[in-house]
């Protein structure tokens, strides 16, 4: 969730002691992220629709921070594998669903079919941000890149979301639809990147065929 190093070494002051706590109880680091995103998704698919924007928005930054503890628990447990980073991208997914789902459910419930819409895009722009990179992946090109990644989509909507309700008015919508078009903005950015490096693939493998006629 953290991709700053200096933001993960602060984090880290809090999260070691709970991790080493919760390692010393027994309990999984799997178990911490499948209780984190069955709290998030349960946060967020009760309070927003609700209107409870600002404890959605805060129980859902804290279940979020499981994120952090269960990497933690399976480094100092030695159980940091492929595994677990499957289960937590997975489960991660499900989590943002979970939090534009909600957004989408509190917006649509009260007429608001712009921002509903705006919601939405988030949702499926998430969603297919993630799959692209996945996808890139399975065919060898790495694609970290593209102006909003996962932490920073969802802290600003969880930003956006309690200082709307703390009354400040059109933050939320306004957010959404920045949101909405930098997802999409993303996705755009990871499939140029995917098809430049294919691209400079076949130009230098039709490079190499062409060294081994001439020789």
């Amino acid at each position: 969730m953290l991709n700053n190093a200096s933001a993960r070494a602060f984090a880290a002051r809090f999260v070691d002691p709970v991790a080493k706590l919760m390692l010393r109880f027994g309990i999984s680091p799997d178990v911490v992220t499948l209780v984190g995103t069955v709290a998030t998704c349960a946060a967020a698919l009760i309070c927003f629709p609700q209107q409870r924007w600002f404890l959605g928005a805060l129980l859902i930054a804290v279940f979020v921070s499981f994120d952090l503890l269960d990497g933690t628990m399976a480094r100092m447990s030695g159980r940091s594998g492929p595994w677990g980073a499957f289960l937590d991208s997975t489960l991660d997914r499900v989590a943002d669903g979970a939090i534009f789902g909600g957004m989408l459910l509190a917006f649509a419930s009260i007429g608001d079919l712009r921002t509903a819409s705006a919601a939405l895009a988030c949702l499926v722009g998430g969603a297919v941000v993630s799959y692209a990179k996945a996808r890139a992946e399975s065919i060898d090109v790495d694609c970290n890149v593209g102006i909003a990644e996962r932490a920073e989509r969802v802290m600003l909507a969880l930003g956006a979301a309690a200082l709307y309700g703390l009354g400040v008015p059109y933050v939320l919508p306004v957010a959404l639809w920045i949101l909405a078009v930098l997802s999409w903005v993303t996705v755009g950015q990871r499939i140029v990147h995917v098809r430049g490096v294919l691209r400079d693939r076949s130009a230098s493998a039709s490079a190499v065929e062409g060294d081994d006629e001439h020789s």
